[in-house]
């Protein structure tokens, strides 16, 4: 997808990224450090992760096309370089809120219980604090990125 109505599409799909990362980083250190959060927000945290997962190659996309149209200068490489790395950031938050919604989902533990090494008392509560600690780090980090990424495309743009 490059082009929408005749523009560019990158311009345009980069606000789905925008918000979403911020907001999905955002209910992810909930639901970790808020149990009620858990239980209200549920299956949410992990969609709003793939939808994060799935916007990111589509608008890196879209961006791609726009700086091969533009004649690759050399003010936008660094904004496309730090687009790039966003996958990395999307990917490891949608598989770790995954897992913590797995861990936290009473149907999900009952049918695959049987097949796991049960988790109780001391090692459940690792498993929790290992895990919530690389939501929150990842999340952050996802946050900190998006906003280097926008930083470089305005400043790519304006300068």
């Amino acid at each position: 997808m490059d082009t929408f109505n005749g523009l560019p599409a990158h311009p345009l799909l980069v606000h789905i990224p925008v918000v979403f990362v911020p907001l999905t980083a955002v209910m992810a250190i909930a639901v970790v450090l808020w149990p009620v959060a858990q239980r209200r927000l549920g299956v949410l945290v992990p969609l709003f992760a793939l939808a994060t997962l799935i916007a990111i190659p589509i608008t890196t996309g879209a961006g791609e096309a726009l700086q091969e149209q533009m004649g690759n200068p050399p003010f936008i490489e660094q904004h496309a370089d730090l687009g790039a790395q966003m996958i990395y950031w999307s990917g490891p938050l949608f598989g770790l809120t995954v897992v913590w919604w797995a861990l936290h989902n009473e149907r999900v533990v009952a049918a695959i219980g049987s097949r796991l090494p049960s988790l109780t008392g001391r090692t459940r509560r690792v498993v929790d604090i290992v895990i919530g600690v690389a939501i929150v780090a990842v999340a952050i980090g996802s946050v900190v990125m998006v906003y280097r990424i926008g930083d470089s495309g305005a400043r790519a743009v304006w300068e």
